[in-house]
């Protein structure tokens, strides 16, 4: 068995947001590919970047050669959206890998510095704007951890500025939170974002980024620090293969996850598009039916508590 991935480590992606308001560090949520294998003797690990898959010829490209194959796992993921406007990405980072979470980091607590020279100056400034753009859990994780660093852990480290006044705003460009989930999870995203200070914009659309801050369809918002969590779009896998492919560049595959017409190939999480037997997307993860309470009560929203 060989595995190939472009980085040395594995990341649980949902903790980046935690990294990402310094409540971990990278070491907390990462952890060497090779030390995972190390007892798995038959296993191979690559650090390389796959640039292309050959499915008649069933070998993978790499960026040092070509790598035969008989079954052919893809577990890609995804990557940020910005939809069309990639350039956005330098002034609005998104938050996929380790580097994202540093960088964004970083901007935060680099925003509530320059907040405390501003005020030194004696020019008038509020002690941070963070602008959030997201509406699934990302984007509600993100907003309410960034208010529990300026509401409790930097609270009492500055002089000259009170953390705890951070504008902090989340954007949605939809009617509400998190509308994947039931509408009773939206409203206590919404309530629980409200009570630690969060302002959450609905059926608000962004037009444009800049260092600066946000446009928007009617205003604008200047802001120290944007944060795009806003959508995702797949991996190249459907453009390697040659495959069909979903609204968001998922590879259509059959109830098994293998690829249409190559038993030996098989797509499998967000690089995968998967429906059931009436047509409907099937979702990422299979819990068990849940009720709207149930699932609020087990909702961490990042201003409530730490693992």
């Amino acid at each position: 068995m060989t595995v190939i991935d472009r980085e040395n480590h594995h990341c649980f992606q949902p903790l980046l947001y935690q990294v990402a308001t310094a409540a971990l560090s990278p070491a907390d949520i990462a952890w060497p590919i090779r030390h995972i294998l190390r007892p798995q003797r038959n296993a191979t690990v690559l650090m390389e970047e796959v640039r292309g898959v050959s499915p008649q010829k069933k070998c993978v490209h790499t960026q040092f050669g070509d790598i035969a194959y008989d079954y052919l796992v893809i577990a890609t993921g995804s990557t940020h959206s910005y939809f069309g406007h990639d350039e956005w990405s330098r002034y609005a980072p998104g938050l996929k890998r380790i580097e994202d979470a540093t960088r964004v980091r970083r901007s935060i607590l680099i925003a509530f510095e320059r907040a405390e020279v501003v005020h030194r100056s004696g020019r008038t400034a509020p002690p941070a704007d963070l602008c959030d753009r997201g509406r699934g859990a990302t984007g509600v994780e993100m907003a309410g951890a960034i208010a529990e660093v300026a509401r409790q852990t930097l609270a009492a480290d500055f002089r000259r500025i009170d953390p705890r006044s951070a504008h902090i705003i989340l954007i949605e460009a939809g009617p509400r939170l998190l509308p994947t989930f039931p509408p009773g999870l939206s409203e206590y995203a919404l309530k629980t974002l409200s009570r630690v200070g969060v302002e959450v914009k609905t059926e608000t659309l962004v037009t444009k980024c800049d260092a600066n801050g946000v446009d928007l369809k009617d205003g604008r918002i200047d802001a120290g620090t944007v944060i795009w969590a806003a959508g995702v779009t797949a991996s190249p896998a459907v453009r390697w293969l040659n495959a069909e492919a979903d609204r968001a560049g998922r590879v259509k595959v059959g109830s098994d996850l293998s690829l249409p017409g190559y038993p030996e190939i098989f797509v499998v999480g967000d690089t995968a598009a998967v429906t059931d037997k009436g047509g409907q997307p099937v979702p990422g993860i299979a819990p068990r039916r849940q009720t709207d309470g149930d699932i609020c009560r087990q909702a961490d929203l990042g201003a409530h508590r730490r693992p």
